[in-house]
């Protein structure tokens, strides 16, 4: 089943399940771009290709809000809003340790695409974030995190580097257990409307699982 939550002729908004790429990798798993594309043919009867842009991306394991666009004229306005950062992504994370009450993460991460790693070095991307704590339980802090930047693995890392490893995050937290599911959130997008300039924000509750239920946003 499908989470639409806002679609018109431009756009589609939808929350991406977790553990299910968006777009085809490796795996050759069937991935969230085939999946729309196929349930979009089907609903509506088209009888060629389904053209579906992707803007941005989440992580295999993260779970969220994301907008794809239904024309290329659409994709390429909202594709320089995420270069000029106009684009704002929102997420929450569980993370190890108590953090501080807010600050700015900057660091320079490099992407080791052979084995899918990223790790902070003098030569990589300049990456942005703030964040601010908003719960703390039994040794977690609950973040809301404003990404500045787009970066792989950017959160992830970020935190992880100052000892703040993500919940459940089997690629960077050592202490993560088999099953345990990563505890980062696509909780809102803003942007403007391709065609309309209008401002949209989009927003989705936080999973009702473990450990999100841990507290109450």
């Amino acid at each position: 089943m499908i989470n639409i939550i806002y679609e018109d002729n431009h756009l589609l908004v939808v929350e991406k399940p977790i553990n299910i790429p968006v777009q085809e990798d490796s795996s050759k798993d069937l991935d969230f771009l085939t999946l729309l594309k196929d349930f979009i043919k089907k609903r509506d009867n088209k009888p060629g290709n389904v053209f579906l842009g992707l803007i941005h991306r989440l992580d295999r394991p993260v779970g969220g809000i994301m907008v794809f666009a239904k024309t290329s004229k659409c994709a390429s306005r909202l594709s320089e809003q995420v270069r000029n950062r106009t684009f704002k992504k929102t997420y929450f994370a569980i993370v190890e340790g108590k953090v501080e009450e807010k600050a700015t993460l900057v660091d320079k991460l490099l992407k080791d695409t052979k084995n899918n790693i990223v790790r902070v070095d003098k030569n990589g991307k300049d990456s942005i974030l703030d964040y601010e704590l908003i719960d703390y339980k039994d040794n977690l802090s609950l973040v809301k995190i404003n990404l500045k930047t787009g970066r792989s693995h950017q959160i992830r890392v970020q935190f992880s580097s100052r000892g703040h490893a993500l919940y459940g995050d089997q690629k960077y937290n050592s202490n993560s257990k088999v099953g345990e599911q990563i505890a980062l959130f696509a909780n809102s997008i803003t942007f403007n409307h391709p065609i309309t300039k209008e401002e949209l924000t989009f927003e989705l509750d936080l999973p009702n699982r473990k450990p999100w239920n841990k507290f109450k946003v």
